[in-house]
């Protein structure tokens, strides 16, 4: 569904246009809503972007786990804490809260990738570097095969 990465900007409003290929998929699920939510690897900020089913499908994953499991409170107190449901608007775009903008460092030049069933909304600078670093598992063959895919 949501696949391949597209360079951007933010505007001063904080508005954010979505690539024409996700509104695309959006549309085919009749979603005009998004859940955005913090989300950090490392010291890479950026927001996981959730089309509202998706979100639901994962709101239910978490009421099926156990309530006072430390661990999911801890995931919960921040990424379903920090959600924002966000509309998206006649141009295709959706305003970040400031909040969110704060978090990732979304000033201007912005990317968004495409994670299957969600996507991620990037600094430019701070996606660059995650991706050099990601992209050295393909010098990790055994970890490839692990992968089973």
């Amino acid at each position: 569904m949501f696949r391949g990465h597209f360079e951007h900007t933010i505007d001063g409003k904080g508005r954010l246009s979505i690539p024409a290929r996700y509104r695309e998929a959006l549309a085919g699920l009749q979603d005009e809503r998004l859940v955005l939510t913090k989300f950090r690897k490392g010291q890479s900020r950026r927001l996981h972007a959730y089309p509202i089913s998706s979100w639901r499908r994962l709101e239910k994953k978490i009421l099926s786990k156990g309530r006072f499991d430390p661990q999911l409170e801890r995931f919960r107190s921040v990424y379903v804490a920090g959600a924002h449901e966000c509309p998206i608007d006649a141009q295709g775009r959706v305003l970040v809260p400031p909040l969110l903008r704060e978090y990732a460092d979304l000033r201007h030049d912005v990317i968004s990738t495409g994670e299957i069933d969600m996507f991620q909304i990037w600094n430019r600078d701070v996606w660059k570097q995650q991706f050099e670093d990601d992209e050295k598992i393909f010098d990790e063959p055994e970890t490839l095969q692990a992968l089973d895919i």
